[in-house]
């Protein structure tokens, strides 16, 4: 299998966390692609029609795109350990969180990379952010029980987003205020799968 990925993107880390984490990731091989909204990669637009970062190359079957499905097959292949069904709901909505988080934030990267500053709408930038605040709160202060548990998608998907604001958007400071979803992500992105697919 193939896995279209780009270092810098979010989404693709959560594939790359996960295969691991799982120890698949002799099973696939990484080819790095450079996409943006304004100049899509034709290697993406062959695997994905959307021309987004990640897609997944199957030899038996069409091509997987949005990370959720993504990591759902992956993991389903090596047994659904990181979607446990006891904890079904609550991975998915933690995951999805995450995912809100991540598409708010690249969302402000493309406002303040791609477009003219002249152009730039600030206050739709700021609104982004608003989202992305309003995820952090609820993760600081109605998560933190899951997050310390056992390994999920959840928390996977959660330490990529945290791992992009600190990335791209670290000058917003999204630690103020939450410790102790501070202090989780700090032992959590010194995991080795963490490390090893830091942007940069």
């Amino acid at each position: 299998m193939q896995l279209i990925t780009a270092t810098a993107s979010p989404f693709a880390r959560k594939v790359r966390v996960l295969l691991k984490e799982t120890g698949q990731e002799g099973d696939v091989e990484e080819v790095m692609a450079a996409t943006l909204p304004t100049a899509p990669d034709p290697t993406v637009t062959a695997a994905n029609p959307l021309s987004k970062i990640p897609a997944l190359i199957r030899p038996d079957g069409p091509a997987l795109y949005d990370s959720r499905v993504i990591t759902r097959f992956l993991d389903a292949r090596c047994g659904g350990k990181l979607y446990p069904e006891n904890q079904i709901w609550d991975v998915l909505t933690l995951e999805a969180t995450a995912d809100a988080m991540m598409d708010a934030a690249v969302l402000m990267t493309y406002e303040l990379r791609l477009r003219p500053e002249g152009m730039r709408f600030e206050d739709w930038i700021e609104g982004q952010w608003g989202k992305i605040e309003g995820a952090l709160d609820a993760l600081n202060t109605r998560w933190m029980s899951h997050l310390s548990g056992p390994l999920d998608m959840g928390q996977i998907a959660v330490g990529c987003a945290l791992g992009y604001l600190d990335f791209r958007h670290d000058a917003r400071g999204w630690r103020k205020g939450r410790d102790a979803l501070d202090d989780w992500f700090a032992v959590f992105c010194e995991r080795e799968s963490m490390k090893a697919t830091k942007p940069a």
